[in-house]
């Protein structure tokens, strides 16, 4: 089966196709859950559509930790489900859903005191167990006990006096943007309508019963009525939001969190395994990110812009000091290459303190017609995405298959593992060096022939992107052809992650970038320059927030920068 594009053309054909008549579901939102509930529904045989009001994965699935974990803190507030659930999809996705994708990755708890070995062993031997009792350990180290001695062989950077013994387990991460992408495009390939840039503005409705939404098309400016006989509320931190549109908050509350990550080279911390430090609050963590290591979370009340959360001095200050508690050669904010910030969508409860509400999710039916899913974490997506298919299969009662998705690999995993032996004679074959057809391959799967065709036909795509090394021009050309990026910003923060690997925020990829993207989404020389000057001033206030003392002088910094318009509306405003 070829994978569906999500460029240009399709992007039209799917907002044709949703208007011209009635869908069984109705998607809002293009995060990880919107993406499974899309993939989930239509792999059950239903007529899909998805709408996002921005870029697909432009909030909370493009600035998590990046991880794909059972949670090991979880254990210690007894919440074994949740944990057992988190590692039977850790399993499921490293081994059958995405293996292209998703990749192991080893940490190291180092132990500050003699007792804690005893405590902390049992801990990760129990999630060991859990993981192993669902047969799906496969490629995953068991954890191991190691000496001061062997925990320093392992990560040098740790200062001596900061610990008597380490213990090392493995988890997995991937890159949380590309996978929502790659999940939606699963979804396309067997037939879901899916859209960006494309506004819930309202819904429409009979009675009490919720028949469709009315859109807001924010490329064009025009106005469209999706009709469906159910909608699933997708939204995450926007989901009170959207509820306020069927007449109240309804019955899910979400609160949201912030947690804010930092990027450093590489060079910076001599390791070669990540770090997993427990804080008042919650844990932080060192993850190994190609040439780079990410660093973080926070975890704080945010009630501010949603859309544009914003990462204070106060913020990375915080997780220098606690990464700094424990390296031999601290880190300074000359270090720090990339910032970012995200929400994490919390169920909301009793307590005050966000790092203690619920990472469960929760499904709701508050009106006919309105599935809500909210919570949960990203590892259990296709849970989360199962559930709400299984609440709107209940809305249409009808015999609706079940739940499929255990066993659909999404596009690029089929033939992963034979591809990726071969890795030699691709290279061979592209003229590319080996490194970077492994970069490609761990990207896009066994996608990266369509890639590969790319630079065939033009060989200058073969080059490196000017000001980012790290991905080549093909890749640019690919992500608006294929990928459904819109904007270069989507590109720059999100099919490639330049805006937090490269010590000027992507500044100097910018107008490359830009001009590559042009000729598949019809971009004028203005447009160009628009999108150019957008991104440049999107990065100056983030950078310009990120000195800011708290949340509120940081928030309103961001508000500094003006969101992008699209060719269509220039264009109509040059007309009135």
């Amino acid at each position: 089966m070829t994978a569906a594009r999500m460029g240009p053309d399709q992007r039209a054909e799917a907002l044709a196709a949703m208007a011209g008549g009635e869908l069984d579901v109705l998607v809002v939102g293009g995060g990880i859950v919107g993406a499974g509930v899309a993939l989930d529904a239509v792999s059950r045989g239903l007529s899909v559509g998805l709408i996002e009001a921005r870029d697909f994965a432009s909030g909370t699935s493009s600035r998590s930790s990046k991880l794909i974990h059972g949670g090991l803190r979880y254990l210690e507030q007894m919440d074994f489900e949740l944990v057992r659930e988190a590692l039977v999809e850790r399993g499921l996705l490293l081994h059958r859903i995405a293996p292209h994708l998703v990749r192991p990755v080893p940490f190291l708890y180092p132990l500050t005191k003699h007792w804690e070995r005893p405590y902390v062993g049992a801990g990760v031997t129990l999630y060991d167990v859990l993981a192993t009792s669902m047969g799906n350990t496969r490629g995953l180290p068991h954890h191991r006990h190691l000496t001061r001695g062997g925990a320093l062989r392992v990560f040098p950077a740790l200062r001596r006096d900061a610990l008597v013994g380490a213990v090392q387990y493995w988890d997995a991460q991937v890159d949380d943007a590309r996978y929502v992408v790659t999940v939606l495009r699963t979804a396309a390939t067997y037939g879901a309508h899916i859209a960006s840039r494309v506004q819930a503005v309202g819904f429409l409705r009979e009675g009490e019963h919720v028949t469709g939404a009315r859109a807001q098309d924010l490329e064009t400016g025009e106005s469209i009525e999706i009709r469906a006989k159910q909608v699933v509320n997708a939204a995450g931190v926007w989901t009170d939001d959207i509820q306020e549109m069927v007449g109240g908050r309804g019955q899910i509350h979400v609160r949201a969190s912030k947690g804010i990550h930092l990027v450093v080279p590489r060079d910076r911390i001599q390791a070669s395994s990540g770090l997993i430090l427990r804080t008042e609050k919650s844990v932080l963590f060192v993850i190994p990110w190609g040439r780079h290591w990410i660093i973080g979370t926070t975890d704080t009340d945010w009630d501010l812009d949603k859309a544009h959360p914003a990462a204070s001095r106060r913020d990375i200050d915080y997780v220098l000091d606690h990464v700094n508690q424990v390296l031999r050669v601290p880190l300074t904010r000359d270090d720090v290459e990339g910032v970012y910030a995200g929400l994490r969508p919390l169920l909301s409860g009793e307590s005050d303190d966000t790092s203690k509400l619920s990472r469960e999710h929760t499904v709701a039916h508050p009106v006919p017609g309105l599935v809500l899913i909210a919570g949960g974490k990203y590892t259990t997506y296709r849970v989360m995405a199962k559930d709400a298919v299984d609440a709107v299969a209940h809305g249409l009662d009808g015999r609706i298959p079940e739940s499929v998705t255990d066993r659909v690999p999404l596009v690029g995993a089929e033939g992963y593992a034979a591809l990726w032996n071969q890795r030699g004679k691709l290279a061979r074959d592209s003229g590319l060096h080996r490194s970077r057809v492994t970069h490609l391959l761990r990207r896009y799967g066994t996608l990266v022939h369509e890639v590969l065709a790319l630079m065939e036909a033009d060989p200058g795509l073969k080059e490196p992107l000017s000001g980012s090394d790290d991905y080549l021009r093909a890749e640019i050309v690919y992500a608006a052809q294929c990928e459904g990026a819109r904007h270069l910003n989507d590109v720059l923060a999100r099919r490639t992650r330049i805006s937090i690997e490269t010590w000027d925020r992507g500044i100097a990829a910018a107008e490359e970038a830009a001009r590559l993207m042009a000729g598949p989404l019809g971009w004028t020389e203005e447009q160009i320059e628009r999108e150019v000057a957008y991104y440049r001033k999107r990065i100056e206030v983030e950078r310009s927030a990120q000195e800011q003392d708290n949340d509120n002088e940081a928030d309103a910094i961001q508000h500094g920068a003006p969101e992008i318009v699209p060719p269509a509306q220039v264009a109509a405003a040059s007309v009135k």
